[in-house]
């Protein structure tokens, strides 16, 4: 009988890749043991490199592909393989969806214990790609040199994104394909700028010397309107003007401008104080009927289009008579509570930061929206010791929206006193959600639909919409 290979960190292995492991890794088997390889996508047979061991699995990296996978496509970008971004271009738009629905699914029968968990509808993107409307670049004196590139090349100046695992390197990006093509134009202007004018030079984060630190930009996909934010480590305006300038000049398009500055150490793309430079403090976007002032800083879905989607899927899952009280817990800036309100009776939004719920309140206002009400809650404790305004009726409907993390375990256990009808939760992470719905199963609560919708094309991230019903 053949012996086992022992898996070793160093190790050459051939292997096949099975699957998409959750965050993107290529999946394949030795003897039964797991190994996550970096850069491997379904059905590709490649030589690997075993870079770390752990006690259940192992993770190793291509050296070469030695089969292709039929469901292999050439990736547009130039920058693919090196930025961490869209790591799975090169994978077939239909087979990205058929692994994302595959790792939701694997999730819920793993770590819920829903055996016969499965997808009731996948809503896949449309454009796959300019489809971002934020996008955020960093300044660095600490470009990445690839393999390809001269020895001699400069390495003094970066307008790009992390390296993937290290916070030091930025690689110089040229063009990226998820946001809109004009912000690939702002891009470059501004990288020439910098390059001929000395004293615009990148923050360094080791020496915390220098002067730009990142260039942020914000499209209203639906209105055309563009917002630049130039962070930079001080305040100095007359510094900036041959950038603000060239952008203003070249970029008629530009509807919003204004610089964020950040004297922390803190590597953080939002300042202490904003100067409006140009145009308005902010930029409009709508989702339907609705109207939505975004600033520099405001939280808003990054893909309007399938925000849009999303938001849908809510509505459809809920199935609204319009005589319901709604409870949209970490609502953030209130856009699905809003989304809702004029098919719902009332909404009560709940969230612990006090500027998105300020950003909610006006949203409200400007589209003249009465029945949507926002309270300041930490929902790890809010509900547990009683302190629910008893004017508050009981809702109909639960629509939860938590971070990555999930829940916190007293909200969970929470949940099923309200004795809502519906409860409709919404996530980004699958394992979470799984690990919650757990918990509801427990106390009556039954997956009645499931859908994904596909947000981020071509990257690992994955969002769903789950009813759950008595």
């Amino acid at each position: 009988m053949k012996e086992p290979i022992i898996i070793k960190r160093g190790l050459e292995l051939e292997l096949r890749i099975e699957s998409l492991a959750y965050g993107g890794m290529g999946l394949a088997r030795k003897d039964d043991f797991v190994i996550f390889v970096k850069g491997g996508i379904p059905g590709q047979t490649v030589q690997a490199l075993v870079y770390k061991k752990k006690k259940g699995f192992a993770e190793a990296r291509v050296l070469e592909i030695l089969e292709e996978s039929h469901n292999t496509v050439d990736a547009r970008c130039s920058h693919f393989g090196v930025c961490g971004g869209c790591k799975i271009q090169n994978l077939s738009y239909e087979e990205q969806l058929n692994e994302k629905a595959q790792q939701v699914e694997d999730a819920f029968h793993r770590l819920g214990g829903f055996n016969d968990f499965k997808m009731d509808n996948i809503v896949g993107a449309d454009p796959i790609f300019n489809y971002r409307n934020k996008m955020e670049f960093t300044f660095s004196p600490y470009r990445w040199v690839l393999e390809s590139e001269p020895k001699d090349v400069d390495k003094t100046f970066a307008l790009g994104l992390h390296i993937p695992g290290r916070y030091d390197k930025i690689l110089d990006i040229n063009e990226c394909h998820i946001q809109p093509g004009i912000g690939n134009q702002i891009l470059k202007i501004t990288r020439d700028v910098c390059l001929k004018h000395e004293e615009l030079k990148p923050y360094d984060p080791k020496s915390h010397i220098g002067f730009l630190r990142y260039l942020m930009l914000r499209y209203g996909i639906n209105t055309n309107q563009i917002m630049v934010n130039i962070v930079t480590a001080y305040d100095d305006l007359d510094k900036l003007a041959p950038l603000i300038d060239a952008l203003l000049e070249q970029i008629p398009e530009i509807t919003s401008m204004v610089n964020n500055v950040n004297t922390r150490k803190s590597d953080v793309a939002f300042g202490e104080f904003e100067t409006l430079v140009f145009g308005e403090p902010f930029i409009q976007e709508t989702i339907g009927d609705l109207t939505f002032e975004i600033s520099a800083n405001s939280f808003f879905q990054t893909n309007t289009f399938q925000g849009k989607q999303l938001y849908d899927e809510i509505v459809k899952a809920a199935r609204l008579t319009g005589s319901e009280i709604v409870f949209d817990l970490y609502c953030g800036t209130g856009t699905i509570g809003l989304y809702l309100a004029n098919q719902v009776k009332e909404v009560y939004g709940f969230e612990v930061i006090r500027s998105a719920l300020e950003n909610a309140e006006k949203n409200a206002q400007q589209n003249k929206i009465t029945n949507a009400i926002f309270l300041k809650a930490n929902l790890d404790t809010y509900f547990k010791t009683g302190q629910l305004p008893r004017r508050i009726p009981k809702p109909d409907v639960v629509i939860i929206d938590p971070p990555r993390a999930g829940m916190h375990p007293d909200m969970t256990n929470y949940l099923h006193k309200f004795k809502a009808e519906k409860i409709v939760y919404v996530s980004c992470n699958p394992t979470t959600q799984a690990r919650d719905a757990k918990v509801l199963a427990e106390k009556g609560y039954g997956i009645k639909n499931a859908v994904m919708v596909d947000m981020f094309p071509h990257t690992p991230h994955i969002e769903t919409v789950i009813l759950f019903s008595k």
